[in-house]
């Protein structure tokens, strides 16, 4: 007898099945909880106890406003966008800056700023200071940050990129490039600082 597999449901039906059922808003929750608090974290909210507060926060909202989510929509980027504006929200609460964003996994993020010409040495010696490319990242423009962390952190195409930030997908691209130029060049200023 041939054993069909079946797969796990999207996210669209998992929203479909929790509107019928609630109960189903769990496997909700246990798909997303690890990836939001890491982007939580990314945008700066770096105690852990306010980390699951935001992450509270994003939750409650999503389940709230469930029945207004297209499901002919990617739910990823709208839980994104209520993330980035709940993490938004508590830094204007408690009225302080970013502290920072956690890029100890961040090969990819500085794989653009290597030439061809470079040694694997100097290549190796660009990404594994992490400690360099957070005091980077904090000096580029916060609209460059947002989208550097959602694409090289979180791996978000650009069409999702456009949805979670509300801004035109043609812009996505160059705020991208701008971002990248800006962070080589904040990279470059911490280069000669040391």
């Amino acid at each position: 007898m041939e054993q069909i597999l079946k797969l796990p449901p999207s996210d669209e039906e998992l929203v479909r099945m929790t509107l019928r059922d609630k109960e189903h808003f769990g496997a909700l929750v246990d798909r997303y909880q690890a990836k939001l608090t890491r982007y939580i974290a990314r945008l700066g909210v770096r105690d852990p106890e306010d980390q699951m507060d935001v992450l509270q926060d994003v939750f409650l909202k999503t389940y709230r406003n469930l029945n207004d989510f297209d499901t002919s929509l990617k739910f990823s980027s709208w839980v994104y966008r209520i993330a980035h504006n709940e993490a938004v929200s508590w830094f204007r609460k408690r009225s302080v800056r970013p502290e920072g964003h956690l890029i100890g996994d961040s090969e990819e993020m500085i794989s653009f700023l290597s030439s061809k010409e470079e040694t694997a040495d100097a290549e190796f010696d660009k990404t594994i200071n992490s400690k360099e490319v957070n005091e980077a990242m904090l000096k580029i423009d916060e609209k460059y940050r947002e989208v550097l962390i959602l694409r090289f952190f979180e791996h978000k195409e650009y069409d999702e990129i456009s949805d979670i930030l509300k801004i035109p997908l043609g812009s996505v691209g160059t705020l991208l490039h701008r971002g990248k130029k800006q962070l080589a060049s904040a990279l470059n200023q911490e280069a000669i600082r040391i």
